[in-house]
């Protein structure tokens, strides 16, 4: 008893030192998180993305306690060029967003230029979206020239001019590639040279001027070779490849493509580089069970000195007279008592870690779906395109036409078109990039048929967007009740309704189906509802199923909503 008095009183001591503490704890000055901004930025910029976002947030954090627009903006602008870095455009897109939206606010016209020149990039490199991307860059065109930042003139108009001849409309862009020749050896950078060479070989070649043409190409991969950025050099690669097929060179036309394939399979290789490991989750698993084990061999030490404790105390109660006795059973059951409490609390704590396993289990699942969905989309997709291009260059050069090469074209553009289906299958675009309302819309539609019609009841706005995770949980959730209904039910009617209600997401599946005495689904399989059930606890959601029959299925899920979280970085951004 007295053990376990001192123990509380050790703890109240200790939560009473803890709240002094963070009492005690003020925000820094705004010269003190410019400072940890900056070490945010010299830590993106070495490559240590994950500590650069840690400092990132704590510096957005300590922004927005001060109401400092400017330090809000720059810490979401160094979010997004972590992110941006990492080749996760779509959150690099959505924190470059939240830091124009703030830097608006300020008279900050570097900022604004760098964070609408970004916004430029992804619009125009990742979303293949260039009237925007072109907007943002003549934003940010006129920023650096508010501020006569003539370096940053010269990048933006190179910006605008590749924005330009990548979707052919080479006139509009002349005047910028003609003002970046004018000036870019007094003002620009040696990391766009290769860029320039490349983009005048692309003019030369749609003025059909071969010999031009070639000289710039020839000098851009020259360039490229001797520096670093592979990026530009690739795209030399392919525009020069394009430019030799054009004009008959089928040989090197070929060999720049290989060059291009090789450079941009290193390029992609490197990105993935940068991105966690599905492994780490095995060892997150690893460092669960080792932790139970540990506090288990605790509690049994500490029950084994439990009842040595009451082994004495029951001998020295044998010598004690008859009085004593009752004060002898009382004491025996109240230790018994805390042997027993001590048990629960020990099965408590090993249910626990078996649903955090259980849990790790399911988001490793995800996680490998999503890694799956990538490899095939950005390498296997890209291999079977450039087997295709390969083909067409040969059948091209040989003028050979034949039943075996057309089929061979045949089978490739199917394995092509498959594993996008597969692809998409395993992580939906739609999912990705408009979230999970759009995704479940799409997903009823492609489920109706002749056999069945999957109607969509909904009453939250469709562009709401959640958590990324909890939105591919939940998508995944609902697809495999689908699936049940397609596969089991012989329904030829079946309703999704979904609502909002206390930050909680309600959601309801009907059928008209063949139905199921409820009372005997534990012994019917193919269901897949354990696993249903169990990702649902992980959202901490609950279900209800609701069957008789030849009288149909309602399936009831709650699920409190994840929504996204605001996190936050600050370092000039991407280039």
């Amino acid at each position: 008893m007295r053990y376990k008095q001192i123990v509380i009183v050790l703890i109240l001591l200790l939560n009473l030192s803890c709240i002094t503490v963070f009492s005690q704890k003020k925000t820094p000055s705004k010269k003190e998180v410019t400072l940890i901004s900056n070490e945010a930025i010299k830590l993106m910029k070495a490559g240590n993305f994950e500590k650069s976002l840690i400092k990132s947030r704590l510096v957005l954090s300590y922004a927005i306690a001060l109401k400092d627009d400017n330090l809000i903006a720059s810490a979401y602008n160094t979010i997004a060029a972590n992110f941006d870095q990492l080749s996760e455009y779509d959150k690099a897109f959505f924190y470059y967003n939240k830091g124009l939206a703030h830097a608006n606010k300020t008279d900050n016209d570097e900022l604004k230029n760098w964070l609408n020149n970004n916004l430029g990039n992804i619009y125009c490199f990742d979303k293949k979206q260039y009237e925007k991307g072109i907007y943002y860059y003549k934003k940010s065109l006129q920023y650096s020239t508010k501020i006569h930042d003539s370096s940053q003139i010269v990048f933006t108009k190179l910006n605008i001019t590749w924005a330009y001849f990548d979707i052919g409309r080479y006139e509009e862009g002349l005047p910028y590639l003609k003002y970046i020749n004018k000036y870019h050896k007094k003002y620009g950078d040696e990391s766009t040279i290769v860029a320039l060479n490349m983009l005048n070989g692309m003019y030369y070649n749609y003025k059909n001027d071969p010999k031009k043409a070639l000289f710039f190409f020839q000098n851009a991969i020259k360039l490229g070779n001797e520096g670093n950025e592979k990026s530009d050099l690739s795209y030399s690669y392919h525009e020069f490849s394009k430019f030799l097929l054009k004009n008959g060179d089928f040989k090197n036309a070929y060999k720049n493509l290989a060059l291009y394939n090789d450079l941009t399979v290193e390029l992609n290789n490197e990105d993935k580089l940068n991105k966690a490991n599905v492994a780490g989750i095995n060892l997150e698993i690893d460092e669960y069970k080792r932790e139970i084990d540990k506090i288990g061999n605790e509690y049994k030490t500490k029950e084994y000195l439990l009842i040595q404790e009451q082994s004495r105390n029951k001998k020295i109660v044998i010598g004690i007279i008859s009085g004593l006795l009752l004060f002898f059973f009382l004491f025996y059951i109240f230790s018994e008592n805390s042997k027993l409490k001590q048990k629960n609390k020990l099965k408590d704590i090993q249910s626990q870690v078996h649903q955090n396993i259980i849990n790790a289990s399911i988001n490793g699942q995800e996680l490998e779906r999503k890694k799956i969905a990538s490899f095939l989309h950005d390498n296997i997709s890209a291999l079977l395109s450039s087997a295709g291009l390969h083909l067409s260059t040969f059948t091209s050069k040989n003028q050979i036409i034949s039943q075996e090469i057309i089929k061979t074209k045949a089978i490739l553009e199917e394995a092509h078109d498959q594993v996008r289906d597969l692809s998409h299958e395993l992580m939906p675009t739609l999912l990705a990039r408009f979230g999970l309302f759009y995704a479940l819309e799409d997903l009823c539609e492609k489920n109706s048929n002749s056999a069945i019609q999957f109607n969509y009841a909904i009453v939250v706005p469709t562009k709401t967007r959640y958590n990324e995770d909890f939105e591919i949980k939940m998508y995944f959730i609902i697809m495999e009740l689908l699936n049940n209904i397609i596969k089991h039910s012989k329904a030829t009617q079946a309703k999704l309704t979904i609502q909002e209600n206390n930050k909680s997401l309600q959601i309801e599946i009907e059928d008209n189906g063949k139905g199921f005495d409820t009372d005997k689904f534990y012994i019917l399989e193919g269901f897949g509802i354990n696993q249903i059930k169990a990702r649902i606890n992980n959202l901490k959601g609950t279900i209800a199923i609701h069957s008789k029959i030849d009288s149909g299925t309602s399936v009831v899920i709650e699920v409190p909503i994840t929504y996204q979280k605001k996190i936050t970085t600050s370092v000039f951004p991407s280039q």
